[in-house]
């Protein structure tokens, strides 16, 4: 009988990280080795419904969980985890994996998590270790750290980090990021086809922006946007793609704002989700990616497009070259963009691979997976660093 791995994915971010994984996953382990989750914004019609990418990519779905989170305020945030956890004490016993895949720091999987805990499922933890000063996530990532058997860090210092935590040193390994295996095995759209994809033409010069809640920042996320759109506009004549924030507190109010600013400016296209495929299309194309994603820290800099990082919610993490990091004040985010906008800055930009090579990561957690020793119970000895 072969192994099953449980996955479970609530955004499109986290998807378009363990898509690879998954396949090999399946291409080494079989079709049964592989169980899905899905919950989250992925049945969220505000954000996408990307559930629909999830099917589209050929994904046999095991279970879909549906948190009917009413909102993002931290009581509808804390009701839709309960829900979550509530609907696992009957998919978990059911599906009976041998192991539980959770990447990341999000409120969702701290839920899985603590229930995969409760069943005695060995948890694998993709992303740990890594610092993120400005959101919530750094105290839910050490978190689910702590909840965890195995531990796939994407960096020699995050790896560290995960043993200073007194996690065991054999059951720590240095992956690489998950998704910039994107890179190299998505068929990227040239400039010509996301133009016709997006309906929207791709004039110079192109801005990205994606901008989510700072959930631990004394200024609310309204009054930041805000200045982020003033200093947009010391770039008049950019083209703006925009795609919406994530479903943390204060996302709901970030997303109607950038969906007026949108309708108001021209050549600005706002998308709550614009896939993987022509959201990585778009930070190639693209001469500066803004905002305080992830993605302008790990996968602009892997395809050497300079990034504008704006506060303190990426705070902690590795640096590229390519990363000017301001605060959110409309002078420095616009100092910052002219400085990553002009063309010498870029010219001296060259892929980044801290982080691993792409192609390279998904190969190496999936074969883990499937050879781990799977332990009688996830106990395990505190490491004294």
């Amino acid at each position: 009988m072969s192994r099953k791995i449980a996955v479970i994915t609530a955004t499109r971010a986290e998807y378009g990280l363990l898509r690879w994984t998954m396949r090999e996953i399946i291409e080494r382990g079989g079709a049964e080795s592989l169980q899905l989750l899905v919950t989250g914004t992925h049945l969220s019609a505000a954000h996408g419904m990307t559930l629909r990418d999830i099917e589209q990519d050929g994904f046999d779905i095991a279970a879909t969980i549906d948190m009917k989170q009413a909102g993002d305020r931290p009581k509808d945030i804390v009701r839709a985890m309960a829900r979550l956890s509530s609907e696992l004490a009957g998919v978990l016993p059911k599906l009976s994996p041998d192991l539980l895949v959770i990447l990341g720091d999000r409120y969702e999987m701290l839920a899985a998590a603590s229930s995969a805990l409760m069943f005695g499922i060995p948890i694998a933890h993709i992303h740990g270790g890594e610092v993120t000063e400005g959101a919530v996530d750094e105290s839910i990532r050490h978190a689910i750290t702590k909840l965890s058997y195995w531990h796939f860090a994407t960096a020699e210092p995050y790896a560290r980090r995960i043993m200073q935590l007194g996690e065991n040193a054999a059951r720590v390994f240095i992956a690489g990021a998950p998704g910039i295996d994107n890179v190299t095995r998505l068929a990227l759209l040239d400039r010509e086809a996301l133009s016709q994809s997006l309906e929207i033409a791709l004039d110079t010069p192109l801005l990205l922006l994606t901008y989510h809640p700072e959930t631990l920042a004394a200024t609310q996320p309204l009054a930041q946007l805000e200045e982020v759109l003033a200093a947009l506009e010391s770039q008049p004549d950019a083209t703006l793609i925009i795609t919406g924030a994530n479903a943390d507190s204060g996302g709901h109010a970030i997303n109607e704002r950038l969906r007026a600013y949108a309708a108001g400016r021209a050549r600005t296209l706002f998308s709550p989700s614009l896939g993987s495929l022509r959201y990585l299309s778009a930070i190639r194309a693209a001469d500066v990616v803004i905002g305080n994603s992830s993605s302008g820290m790990i996968e602009a800099p892997v395809l050497a497009t300079p990034t504008v990082n704006i506060g303190d919610r990426q705070k902690g993490r590795l640096r590229a070259p390519g990363v000017i990091d301001c605060t959110c004040s409309r002078d420095a985010i616009a100092a910052a963009l002219a400085q990553a906008i002009n063309p010498a800055f870029k010219a001296n930009l060259e892929p980044w691979q801290a982080l691993g090579r792409p192609g390279q990561v998904a190969p190496l957690i999936a074969e883990k997976l499937l050879s781990l020793e799977i332990p009688p119970s996830p106990m395990k000895a505190f490491v004294d660093f």
